[in-house]
């Protein structure tokens, strides 16, 4: 679909990745794609029972957007591998990212899941992790993390990432800059990191420039505040880090997405609109709302208002439609 034939309520869905309840295409779902125009769905434990009944799920939504002429959507899962895995038994289980030995772990991981993955219709894995955590610290990440070495996590990472994108899986590297370093979880409350970038750059960044130039699909913002890069917002909610650091310093232009708006970090400090706002003036492309409610339209009309009253926020819009739809090209079919 060319970008100048979208509506304004498609400028605003296409942008929103969004979770749902249940095991098939229902009212909710179709509204969600009919309705809101969403870009994406991101599927959760909640979703799946067995490997016939996500593939039919996964084809009757990407056949559903298509009747509804709107462009295929994102199905996103996370299948980290260890205690981040939402598809069970019969799926190749794996022991996660601390466990691996060196490179021909991370191969037989990303092709494995890659292929198991393309056969019931998820195109997009939220992997890998390439967090660096200190030892010496009780680091929320700990049991997620390739290791303490950013050399090390870079190497596996980029292992992952190529051999995912290798079989038609988009990877998304998270959770930038880094939340290795931190003890409380974002999922509850607002962790606080005071450093700043020059004290991240060999370890925390290192991982995250190496995705980077290996053409990474996707970057997901963390929900930390990094005080001493930016004192006011997490980096899911901050220009500083996504646009400046992010994309003009580190020369990012793929896509990038916040984690879950919903965790507690966020809903819990910051109104939704707030939020909303400050995604779309930090040239965010995909706000995540992974739990089903009044969110996800509120945001959906929170966006279209916003590039609806704007003209410099509707180009920013645009420019992120072409970011999304330059990916969904490249790795999806119509």
């Amino acid at each position: 679909m060319d970008i100048t034939d979208f509506s304004d309520k498609q400028l605003a869905g296409q942008r929103l990745m969004v979770g749902f309840d249940g095991t098939e295409l229902n009212a909710e779902l179709e509204f969600l794609i009919d309705t809101l125009k969403v870009g994406g769905i991101i599927l959760f434990s909640r979703n799946l029972i067995d490997p016939d009944q996500i593939k039919d799920l996964c084809f009757s939504m990407q056949s559903y957007a298509r009747s509804c002429e709107q462009p295929p959507l994102l199905i996103a899962i996370d299948q980290e591998g260890g205690q981040v895995a939402r598809l069970k038994e019969p799926f190749t289980q794996f022991p996660g990212n601390p466990k691996m030995k060196g490179p021909e772990d991370a191969v037989f991981f990303a092709r494995t899941t890659a292929k198991e993955l393309s056969e019931v219709g998820i195109n997009m894995n939220m992997a890998p992790v390439l967090d660096v955590a200190p030892e010496g610290i009780n680091s929320v990440m700990d049991d997620r993390v390739f290791g303490p070495d950013p050399g090390w996590v870079s190497e596996q990472g980029r292992v992952v990432i190529e051999h995912l994108q290798a079989e038609n899986i988009m990877a998304v590297a998270k959770h930038f800059p880094g939340i290795g370093r931190t003890v409380l979880d974002s999922h509850f409350e607002l962790p606080d990191l005071d450093i700043d970038v020059d004290a991240m750059q060999g370890f925390d960044l290192f991982p995250f420039k190496t995705a980077i130039e290996h053409d990474v699909a996707g970057i997901m913002l963390s929900h930390i505040r990094y005080t001493g890069i930016d004192p006011d917002w997490p980096a899911s909610l901050s220009r500083i880090i996504a646009d400046d650091l992010l994309r003009k310093q580190m020369g990012y232009d793929g896509v990038v997405m916040t984690d879950d708006l919903d965790m507690g970090a966020i809903a819990k400090h910051y109104d939704l609109n707030t939020a909303i706002q400050q995604i779309l003036s930090a040239d965010i492309d995909i706000p995540l709302i992974c739990h089903a409610g009044p969110n996800i339209e509120n945001a959906f009309k929170e966006i279209l208002d916003i590039q609806g009253r704007s003209q410099t926020m509707k180009a920013k819009g645009i420019k992120s439609l072409e970011r999304i739809m330059k990916l969904k090209l490249r790795y999806l079919k119509s």
